[in-house]
Formats: C-alpha cells, structure tokens, sequence
C-alpha cells in the first residue's frame, strides 16, 4: 500500500490510529485491526474517494440513506443556519422549536393521509424501541393490556439496541445478548427463492401461503394476546428481499381481521427509494404505525422517527396521561432542519417520480441482463434496490458450498474496483443514491458484471464449480 498524505496524515498512520481506538459497528475488531480499514475521506453525487485516491461508486447509499447524494449545499446551509441561531434544545419540558414543527407539518403533507401525528428519535432503531413502548400503551390505554406481543420475520431487521434487535430475526444477533426480550416471536420471511420455489408453489401461491404464516401464529398466542406486526415492505439487511405482490394485501387483511396493529418499518423504504413516498404505498397497505430514519435527512444528520396513525394517535391524545417515553435529541432542531430541506429537495428534483418512471425501471432491465451471467440464479429489484443470488450451477440453481462465502469473495472484487456492493448470504445487493442518473447506472452494472467475471474465473480456479 502506498502512503497518500491526508490532512497531513498517510493511510497507515489513519489505519492504526483506527485500530487502536475505533470500535466498529457489526465488525470482528482483531480481524479489521490486521487489515485496516478503508479510510473514506470525501463523496460528491453518487461517489467516495477514499485516502489512496481511489474513486468509488457507492452503490448502497452510504447505508441505504444518502438518497439525495453526497455534497448537497441545501442541506449543508439549512444545519450551518440553524446551527448559528438554535443548535439544540430539547422537546421536554412542554416545549418545541420551530423545525421540530416545520418537519411534522411537512411529514403530514408526504405521508399517507391517516399520519397526521409524528414522534422524533434519533435511528431507526430507536424508532422502532418506540413502536414497542406505544403500541402497548395504546392497548393499555384501550382496555386490553393482555396484549402485548409483537410478531415479527426471521431475517428481518428492524436495528441493534435490545428491543431493535429483539423485533429484527438474524439469529447471529439474538445469540449475543439473551435476545429476543420477552413477548416478541417471529413468522418465517415471504422469501420465494428459500421457502416458495422448494415448496414447489407459484410467487402468487407463496405469497399468500407466508401471509397466513401471519394468521397460524395469531391463533397460535391468542387475537386476544396479540398488540401489533411488524414488517418491512422489503427486506432491506436481510437481502433485498421483495415479497410476492399478493402478500401484503393478505398481510392487512388478516391484521384487519383480528383487529391487531400493523407497523410498516420504513427506515430504508421510504422517501422514495421504492418508487413511492413509502413503501406500504408501493404495496397497498394502510398501517397503524411507520417508522422512518435514514432517507429523512439523506443521512446527513442522525434523525428518525414513528409516523403514528390515527387510530394510535387519538387513543394517545383523547385519553390523557403521560406517556412516559422519550430522547434528549428527540425532535433535534439542526436534524429536523436538515429533514426539511431534504424532503423538499427530493420534491424539487423529482426524485420519487425519477424512481417510479425511469431510473427504477431501467434498473430493472440492466438487471434482466445480469441475470444471464453464469453465476447468477435469481434477480429482484423494487425501485432502486436490487438483489442477485449467486448459484454454483445455473441449470439447477445449486449454491456453493457456504464455506467458500462466495458472496464475500465478489464483495471483495467489487471493493478493490471501484464499486460497493453488499454482501447478505448467497445474494449480493445494491441501494444507490436516488440520484443516480441512466449513464450512472450503465457504469454501476458494468462494473458489477465484471466483478461477476472475477468471482466466476477465481471459482473456475479454486475448483468449486
């Protein structure tokens, strides 16, 4: 590696400091502090340079949330002014601040028309630990304080704090920890390449028959037992999972049917990058709850929240007292500020519409075309995320044998040329910024392709095929 001076310091002098005090997310530490990490020091639109000068397509939005890209002065100057007049109070002590208010106004115009009421937090996981305290207040507030279990997916992720990581299902996460907390149990995923195409059932046959997977466990703890579900509209961590288009519909109807409150767990599919505001629009489902984060502020600054219908909302308001639940940067006014003029740059250039009716689209196709190299089994896209499975044998759909982590080794190829590309099992998946333009998008698919070949001549010569 060759040393590049940034800031007066080279990679390797930025690698140990790393190592030596810098505890990563989701990271195994001995393992990082041998290789050293890849210090990224500047984005503009769609790109990352990193310390050796290299540049980088980011093809998973920083993580799922720069939709707007990097670089953009709108929101640079809303924190800078807002940092210069009123850089934090906080919304105890029954008080507000006005972009705390400007963003809830903003919210109500953008989300579906039941959301009218809006909670800060600060990530998406805290987001979701308050959809665990509210929907139990609400039935607490509604008579029935018996119910109390939320049902969530094996693979699903919905963050890392004790509650997050409770209501997500990756196993490797419940192993540390004592997870799941108590009254939270879990339904397999609408995931037609695992369960439906082994089953041997049509996409339109599974989705129904994972729906009701949903309703078995209902009857299973008890309707009477039962506070809420929760989902996300695609499976964003666990592989880009994007569900056959018949069970959403059955997934409300059920909810429906035995009165229990249905959250749609937006923190990566909303603000567009489904081709709608929201995902649930994007699969016709009316929930009581939405949580959101990452694509409010483009991820520009730390920001999430629960989008609470009216049903939730008027039990909470109409019957009094305290709900006693809250954060010190609940409603930050720099991180609301930001919001705004994210949300309204999103407006301005069009982006949903961009996701919906072009780039979304010709995603789609370029995909079609990936999915006849040698290696790949299964493509799905739904608007600007994307998911390939690799397979050993294309004619049978065969996968590697889980000890060459196959995914890795292609994850590997796509860093060391230029591009980032997420690894999640078997599949290999994208979430660019929402920015991206057609030519942008030839250039990330040839690029995928060729780290494809890569992945394809290292099997061929390692005998694994």
């Amino acid at each position: 590696m060759t040393d590049h001076l940034y800031r007066g310091r080279s990679t390797r002098d930025w690698q140990a400091a790393d190592a030596a005090h810098f505890l990563h997310p989701f990271t195994d530490f001995k393992a990082l502090a041998a290789r050293g990490a890849r210090i990224v020091t500047r984005g503009e639109g769609i790109y990352l340079w990193d310390s050796e000068g290299q540049r980088i397509l980011d093809a998973m939005s920083g993580l799922w949330c720069v939709n707007v890209g990097y670089g953009q002065q709108p929101l640079i100057d809303a924190a800078t002014r807002q940092l210069q007049e009123l850089p934090f109070y906080n919304s105890f002590f029954q008080t507000s601040t006005p972009p705390a208010i400007e963003l809830a106004e903003l919210l109500a115009q953008l989300a579906p028309p039941q959301f009218q009421h809006f909670f800060f937090a600060g990530s998406g996981s805290e987001s979701n630990d308050t959809v665990v305290r509210m929907v139990r207040r609400y039935w607490a507030l509604m008579g029935q304080p018996q119910r109390q279990v939320i049902i969530s997916r094996w693979n699903g992720y919905h963050g890392s704090t004790m509650a997050g990581a409770s209501l997500g299902g990756m196993r490797g996460m419940h192993e540390q920890g004592g997870l799941p907390i108590p009254g939270i149990v879990h339904i397999e995923q609408p995931h037609w390449w695992e369960h439906g195409r082994r089953l041997g059932l049509s996409r339109e046959d599974f989705g129904l028959q994972a729906a009701r997977w949903l309703e078995d466990k209902i009857l299973e703890i008890g309707a009477e037992n039962v506070a809420a579900f929760i989902g996300e509209p695609v499976q964003g961590a666990g592989g880009v999972i994007v569900p056959p288009d018949s069970y959403w519909p059955e997934i409300q109807r059920i909810c429906d049917r035995y009165g229990i409150l249905l959250v749609s767990d937006e923190v990566i599919c909303g603000f567009g990058r489904t081709g709608q505001w929201f995902g649930c629009e994007r699969f016709g489902t009316k929930p009581d709850l939405i949580t959101f984060a990452k694509g409010v502020t483009s991820g520009y600054v730390p920001l999430g929240g629960v989008m609470v219908g009216q049903r939730v909302a008027e039990a909470l308001i109409e019957k009094g007292g305290e709900f006693t639940h809250g954060y010190t940067y609940s409603g930050h006014p720099v991180a609301c500020a930001v919001g705004v003029a994210n949300l309204n740059l999103i407006r301005e250039l069009k982006l949903v519409e961009r996701v919906r009716e072009e780039t979304g689209p010709y995603m789609a196709e370029l995909y079609g075309q990936i999915a006849e190299h040698p290696l790949v089994g299964e493509v799905q896209t739904c608007g600007l995320m994307g998911a390939l499975t690799l397979v050993r044998d294309k004619g049978t759909n065969e996968p590697f044998a889980p000890e060459l982590d196959i995914a890795m080794v292609c994850r590997g190829h796509c860093f060391g040329n230029g591009l980032i590309m997420r690894a999640v099992g078997e599949r290999m998946i994208v979430a660019p910024p929402l920015v991206i333009t057609r030519a942008q998008l030839d250039e990330m698919a040839a690029l995928i392709r060729h780290c494809l070949d890569l992945t394809l001549a290292d099997a061929q010569r390692n005998g694994w095929l």
